[in-house]
């Protein structure tokens, strides 16, 4: 009698068709290989193919077709061995590979801690990454998929290697981690990608990845696998950064929009231009505006997409990565915008992303913004969560960035935020406090501090909330520093009267001290003052040309000797005339003006001179660092005060002339007797001032003034100002 072949291992027809089609939660439990009473059963989804061979390094198996595509061959023996498939269509044969014979990438641990919430490098397991495996038959290379997508009934895999068609790509679910995972051989960096998602209600859904690392160039929405192949050179920096404090250290920070910088630049082009610009004026830190990928450009990237990308506009991550790089080569520091407030509505991204309101909130009064129409992230989901937490690590560690700026922490902070009464829900004490927004933020700043020492983790934050700077453990809010928004509202008000009317405004432009060391605070003059009809700072200006560019540069000497870190956005380290449009590069043909020349010179002088003198930044945070000559001379416009640093730090002495007039014979209380060196003076000629200065430096008599028992006779320029220190 001839013998019966070998059975395969049974399934039913049902589920048969389930996998055939794409929508069965578990493809793997069908195909790929599977030992049984007669062999090795293996399963292989190959819709159309005239015919299927299972070959490994004992022979060459023909496959039977079972059901719609899925062809099927037993193998002889009782364990697994490495296979490849020879896959005929239309007459020709080629080598194939099958995604189901590979073991689940995402392992149990990882599974624990996404359902936990407390995967901090979820980006490791989660979005498309590039794997490489040994083999009996040879190393194979390809990309494992993974999502999170608890409330889909099925996850497909759809892409340029499979031509858009998600049955052959079905993923398996891992159980209550809500994840979904495939591993595709063959799938290398740069291919695109999406998932299709059968959500509770039966509708295919598309959608980008939330983790994706790539993005093809907006308005297209597809992912892209991405391999990073680049070698860091900044291990100098990154070691320095490691072992120091930056919140006491210099910190001036030049904002910038990669788009509008230069306009057309990639980010190799602005890793030579940016870098050699920011060292040449001296500022410590680039900070840039949100690089995460964003599909509208007029939002300046503060409606983000895909979280884990830099965007592709300027070219690819490992392009960023060598911006990056070369700003820390040169000793410069990166900082870059991060919105984990809010994220847009657009139906292929994050929003409803498997049918239901996964990463919003379901509640539209805890879920939806109303001034911006966007979803808000639901911060009390561990997974979402994690997604946030993860990606500021992401962005600290992958790309090596020293600090994060977090977007509109008040639209977090507030349940009532833009909302009327019975617009909002209060929180289980009747507040208005977002108390899982807080719990984020608390583990995102912490999170952030231990795994990265040396980063800075700062706060734009409009309102009076106490704590943003304090420690976690003393339940602030965790971050390192904070924007000084009341500082720059006064002042921008102040600067914007006429100088005969600033004596009638006087306690504005001295008020900050009132709070400058309730928190730790960084002095914006973002790009949120240049915008919207607000103008340029020359615009706000009073006066003709002479006057606007000297007031600037007054403002930038008060702005950079104020207690507190310093930020300017873009253009205005010249005078910018124009309100700044992301849709145009910056004017930089003013250059050609010596007034605006002056300005820019001017500023790196400034620059120069606050590095070097430690008194300007060591106790920025402290009172022990600032002391008033004189708060209260409104009649003169002048503000005059000492910075000081810890012991052994040489003072610096500030006097600033809001007047349109200079005040020769001004009598200048100081600490001590002795020459006083002319550091700094706003109104230098070089700088397209009118040159009234102190000939490099004046003399402190015994002449008691304003309770000192010294004092000098300065000369002060007209909107202007000038920087004194000791000599010895």
């Amino acid at each position: 009698m001839t013998a019966a072949a070998p059975a395969p291992v049974p399934v039913d027809r049902d589920t048969l068709r389930a996998v055939a089609y794409g929508t069965s939660y578990d493809p793997h439990g069908v195909l790929g290989a599977h030992p049984g009473a007669d062999g090795v059963t293996v399963r292989v989804l190959r819709p159309f193919a005239e015919s299927v061979v299972v070959v490994t390094d004992e022979g060459h198996h023909p496959a039977v077709h079972e059901d719609e595509g899925i062809w099927v061959a037993v193998l002889p023996g009782t364990s697994v061995p490495d296979y490849r498939l020879d896959v005929t269509y239309g007459g020709t044969t080629t080598r194939d590979d099958d995604p189901y014979r590979f073991l689940p990438t995402v392992r149990e641990l990882d599974q624990h801690l996404i359902r936990e919430g407390r995967h901090e490098t979820l980006w490791t397991v989660l979005g498309a990454n590039v794997q490489h495996y040994p083999g009996a038959m040879g190393a194979v290379t390809g990309t494992s998929f993974a999502v999170w997508a608890p409330n889909a009934r099925a996850v497909r895999v759809i892409g340029d290697f499979n031509h858009w068609q998600g049955r052959t790509h079905a993923m398996r679910s891992l159980g209550d981690s809500g994840v979904w995972e495939l591993f595709v051989p063959g799938v290398a960096g740069g291919e695109r990608y999406k998932y299709e998602l059968l959500g509770p209600d039966g509708t295919w859904l598309q959608k980008a990845d939330p983790l994706a690392k790539g993005t093809e160039v907006p308005p297209a929405t597809a992912s892209v696998v991405v391999e990073s192949n680049y070698s860091w050179t900044d291990d100098e920096w990154i070691s320095h950064r490691t072992s120091t404090d930056p919140h006491d250290q210099p910190l001036s920070v030049y904002e910038v929009h990669l788009g509008s910088w230069r306009a057309g630049a990639s980010y190799r082009e602005a890793a030579e231009q940016l870098t050699a610009y920011v060292q040449q004026m001296g500022f410590t830190h680039v900070e840039l505006m949100p690089v995460a990928e964003h599909p509208y450009g007029p939002s300046w990237g503060y409606q983000v997409t895909s979280y884990f990308a830099p965007t592709s506009r300027f070219g690819h991550p490992d392009d960023f990565r060598y911006l990056v790089d070369c700003l820390h080569r040169a000793g410069i520091g990166v900082i870059v915008d991060w919105v984990p407030g809010h994220f847009p509505k657009d139906s292929w991204a994050l929003a409803q992303f498997d049918g239901t309101a996964l990463y919003e909130h379901p509640d539209p009064l805890l879920g939806e913004h109303p001034d911006w129409g966007t979803y808000i992230f639901n911060f009390g989901r561990n997974e979402v969560r994690n997604f946030l937490v993860a990606n500021a690590t992401y962005w600290l560690e992958e790309f090596h960035v020293d600090g994060l700026r977090v977007d509109a922490v008040a639209s977090m902070l507030y349940l009532d935020y833009s909302r009327q009464p019975g617009q909002w829900r209060p929180n289980k004490y009747g507040g208005r406090e977002n108390l899982d927004a807080i719990a984020f933020m608390q583990e995102a700043n912490a999170t952030a501090y231990r795994r990265t020492p040396g980063i800075l983790m700062i706060a734009e934050e409009s309102t009076a909330w106490p704590g943003v700077t304090a420690p976690t453990s003393y339940n602030g809010l965790g971050f390192g520093l904070k924007w000084n928004m009341g500082w720059m509202n006064d002042t921008l008000r102040y600067l914007a009267e006429d100088p005969v009317n600033r004596r009638w405004h006087h306690g504005e432009i001295t008020f900050s001290m009132v709070y400058a060391y309730s928190e730790q605070y960084v002095l914006p003059i973002s790009h949120d003052e240049v915008v919207h009809g607000k103008g340029s700072l020359y615009e706000r200006m009073p006066g003709d040309h002479w006057q606007k560019i000297a007031g600037v540069r007054a403002l930038l000497a008060y702005q950079w000797t104020h207690p507190g870190k310093q930020l300017i956005f873009m253009g205005q380290e010249f005078a910018q005339q124009k309100e700044w449009s992301e849709a145009r590069g910056l004017d930089w043909y003013l250059l050609d003006d010596p007034g605006h020349t002056g300005v820019q010179r001017s500023l790196a002088a400034l620059n120069a001179v606050y590095r070097a003198h430690p008194a300007l930044w060591e106790l920025d945070h402290s009172p022990e660092g600032f002391e008033w000559i004189t708060s209260d001379d409104a009649e003169h416009n002048v503000l005059a005060y000492l910075r000081k640093g810890r012991a052994g730090t040489k003072p610096v002495a500030v006097v600033v002339n809001f007047a349109g007039a200079p005040h020769e014979g001004y009598r200048l209380a100081l600490p001590s007797g002795g020459r006083w060196t002319e550091v700094y003076n706003s109104d230098a000629e070089e700088f397209y001032g009118s040159g009234v200065g102190n000939l490099g430096a004046v003399t402190s008599e015994a002449v008691p003034h304003h309770g000192r028992a010294f004092s000098a006779s300065v000369r002060v320029p007209p909107l202007g100002a000038v920087i004194f220190t000791p000599e010895g």
